[in-house]
């Protein structure tokens, strides 16, 4: 089994800071440890909730952040001022395609429907053979459990290939969810049962 190198990590989370400070304290560690492995952060570019979080945790532990901020969200003063780098895209779906391109694989943290329909984006095209890039959970507090719940519903009622289920990773640790990202081997069964 080959080991993927990981130059950049792009991750979906809220833009609030959620229920309680464990979603927080996830944010500070998945970023820290981005950094403390030298892999870069690739987010939305703003300073909102648990994504300004990781990209400040990035940052203060030496690492490199891009951002890639829709242009009506730059417009409402929400860009972060003090990433490595950043750009303006003009639309939601030109920012995804942007962070897609920008990105060897992506991780999803807490948060709302725009964090669970990036991250159903990219598992799709991973399935369809679009891209060949990891995709990865950082299930803080049990936050993703009823998601997979309903992921196996899909497996149990025939929409979903088993071995499907398991082509994302998920872990509360960020070091392991790392490591299970540089060790993703692409799913080979087909979608269609």
């Amino acid at each position: 089994m080959s080991t993927r190198i990981l130059k950049s990590i792009a991750v979906f989370c809220g833009s609030n800071f959620g229920a309680t400070d464990a979603y927080t304290d996830g944010a500070r560690a998945l970023g820290h440890a981005l950094a403390a492995e030298g892999v870069g952060l690739v987010y939305g570019g703003t300073t909102k909730g648990l994504m300004g979080v990781v990209a400040d945790a990035v940052l203060q532990s030496g690492g490199v952040v891009h951002g890639v901020i829709t242009e009506s969200l730059h417009q409402r003063g929400q860009q972060h001022l003090l990433l490595t780098s950043h750009e303006i895209a003009p639309t939601l779906r030109m920012r995804k395609q942007r962070m897609v391109e920008l990105a060897d694989g992506f991780i999803a943290m807490p948060g709302g429907i725009g964090t669970i329909e990036e991250l159903m984006e990219v598992w799709t095209m991973n399935q369809l053979s679009e891209i060949d890039k990891p995709v990865g959970l950082l299930n803080t507090s049990g936050f993703f459990d009823s998601f997979l719940g309903f992921i196996d519903h899909m497996v149990e009622t025939k929409f979903l290939p088993a071995a499907h289920r398991h082509s994302i990773s998920v872990d509360v640790d960020t070091a392991r969810l790392l490591g299970s990202l540089r060790r993703f081997e692409p799913v080979r069964i087909p979608k269609w049962m």
